[in-house]
């Protein structure tokens, strides 16, 4: 557990540097001042200056933060403000600050997916088997059929497949699928499993394939692309009630996933386990993208919406007004951390 628990601080201080340098390096491009930036909470372990900016390591690793002068508008309130500010630069300069950071662990998350497509292989959704007297046969399905589209959603892997088909609820699906070079089209309806509490198309599907070195752009973007979108399909599916709590996984939660994973793939060498560790830290990068544009106050997408609505009126939202938002989605979000840190322990031992 402990090298484990090395490993998952490592993949987080990662994914971390990277959302904080992307508002770092945007931020600091259109003139705006950097105070401090951290990684990790509590005190300070170490420290150091760097064009204007303090740059510190603290004791525990989880979280980090890019400090803007100005940030939540106190300095300007108090009429203290410098032109360096982040409250004093122009709307278009403070939106592309924002968004830098989420946008930053999408790069990250490309460049981990194709350096994992260059490793491993791909699995592409072409029909293996067809089960009797399932969906699948009753539309006609043939092994050697490669899915390529489910309702609007283009297909690339074989995991989409069965993350569609597992909540689909038994709804009618389209499917579009290759055969002999011809484009066809079928409907069907994915029929339940008592025993497996789950809906099936009735197929195996995924035929393994190397890619070349072009390929591997082109698959990782994909990757990165089912990445994103099987996050928000995830949250979709929570808010609906169709995943429950125990969907939902914090830092207790990531270790004990790295941990399984590790002991899992440790027999099978060095190479194994470093490739499953850059799958899962391109996954938590992809996730933590789309989690801070969500528009939660305190989050970066939360702050993008005041830069929207300034940008629509002309005119910043009170300083005051926008402070007690975000006041409030920080209490939202910690009482979230304590419900997930809670959630987690739990699981362990039902």
């Amino acid at each position: 557990m402990v090298v484990s628990i090395l490993i998952f601080i490592l993949m987080f201080c990662i994914i971390v540097v990277s959302h904080e340098f992307g508002h770092y390096i945007i931020g600091k491009r259109n003139g705006i001042h950097a105070a401090e930036f951290f990684i990790g909470v509590g005190p300070k372990i170490f420290s150091w200056m760097h064009d204007g900016t303090e740059f510190s390591i603290r004791a525990l690793p989880f979280g980090g933060a890019c400090v803007f002068e100005g940030m939540d508008s106190l300095e300007e309130e108090k009429g203290i403000g410098s032109d360096t500010a982040f409250s004093k630069a122009p709307v278009w300069a403070r939106f592309a600050t924002l968004l830098a950071g989420p946008a930053f662990n999408v790069i990250l998350a490309y460049i981990l997916a194709v350096i994992l497509m260059s490793q491993t292989y791909v699995i592409l959704p072409e029909i293996q088997t067809v089960m009797e007297d399932s969906a699948a046969e009753e539309a006609g399905l043939m092994p050697g059929d490669m899915i390529t589209k489910i309702g609007t959603h283009y297909v690339h892997f074989s995991e989409e497949v069965s993350f569609i088909s597992m909540f689909s609820k038994g709804k009618p699906l389209d499917i579009t699928y290759v055969r002999n070079g011809q484009k066809n089209r079928v409907t069907l309806s994915p029929k339940f499993s008592a025993e497996d509490q789950r809906y099936y198309i009735g197929i195996t599907n995924g035929r393994y394939e190397k890619c070349g070195v072009l390929d591997c752009f082109r698959y990782g973007f994909y990757e990165v692309d089912y990445a994103v979108w099987s996050t928000v399909q995830s949250l979709r599916l929570l808010f609906t009630g169709a995943l429950n709590k125990d969907a939902l996984s914090g830092p207790v939660g990531m270790v004990k996933i790295v941990d399984d994973t590790y002991e899992e793939t440790k027999d099978y060498g060095v190479g194994s386990v470093v490739v499953n560790m850059i799958y899962i830290t391109l996954l938590l990068s992809a996730n933590l993208a789309v989690m801070n544009l969500l528009p939660i106050p305190a989050l970066d997408g939360g702050r993008l919406v005041f830069v929207l609505i300034e940008a629509v009126r002309g005119k910043p939202v009170p300083p005051e007004k926008e402070g007690y938002v975000h006041l409030a989605g920080m209490a939202l979000l910690l009482i979230l951390v304590v419900f997930v840190f809670f959630n987690d322990i739990t699981k362990f031992f039902r």
